[in-house]
């Protein structure tokens, strides 16, 4: 007679130690990878953090498995800024506002940008960006395009391109603030019709070699 199959053990949450200890391990990361990129390490986190390495190890094997928990946490921002956005009746203001504040993320965290503009994970972890953040996307595209002030010629996946170039301007000119320049030249770009042109903020004058 074959034997009865077991039945499947509930998955048990963390000990509420234990689920502070991963919280403390995921807000270090945060800081450290912003401040100082994903070459730090999870001996750079486990000192931020207050804890010990084996403590980080425990619940994360390797970095990939943290940078991964601190993408999702990102994902979860995002997807909280789309179904902000889908509540404003001005879908053109509710476009421009969501992208800026998904680029000044970006442009603020150093690890973040790595992670979207890097090889290795890097296209994979775009992918599910995609997928969970798409559907609400397409809608606030359409919902703008309906009310004639984008273009009808964008299409979806310009956004992500846009933020990826946005993103680089960081990196390639040590300008923290610059991006917020050229994010304005390209969201007078995206409009159905050319209008007063939006005045753009100041900044200092770029030095090539004047790099991150």
């Amino acid at each position: 007679m074959a034997p009865s199959a077991q039945p499947e053990q509930p998955v048990r949450p963390l000990r509420r130690d234990a689920e502070r200890n991963r919280r403390r391990i995921i807000t270090a990361a945060h800081e450290v990878f912003r401040e100082r990129g994903t070459g730090a390490t999870l001996d750079d986190v486990a000192a931020r953090a207050g804890v010990g390495v084996g403590t980080v190890y425990r619940r994360f094997a390797n970095k990939e498995e943290l940078v991964d928990a601190l993408f999702d946490d990102m994902i979860d921002n995002v997807e909280a800024l789309s179904r902000e956005a889908a509540t404003d009746p001005d879908a053109w203001h509710a476009l421009a506002t969501s992208l800026e504040k998904v680029c000044e993320i970006q442009a603020f965290d150093r690890g973040l940008r790595e992670v979207m503009l890097g090889t290795g994970q890097g296209p994979k972890r775009q992918t599910r960006v995609h997928e969970r953040i798409k559907p609400a996307v397409d809608q606030l595209i359409a919902r703008a395009k309906e009310q004639g002030t984008l273009r009808q010629d964008f299409k979806g996946f310009d956004l992500p391109m846009i933020q990826l170039m946005v993103a680089a301007i960081t990196d390639h000119t040590g300008q923290p603030e610059l991006w917020r320049r050229y994010l304005r030249l390209l969201l007078d770009g995206m409009r159905a019709a050319p209008g007063a042109a939006t005045p753009l903020p100041e900044s200092a004058p770029y030095r090539p070699g004047q790099n991150a």
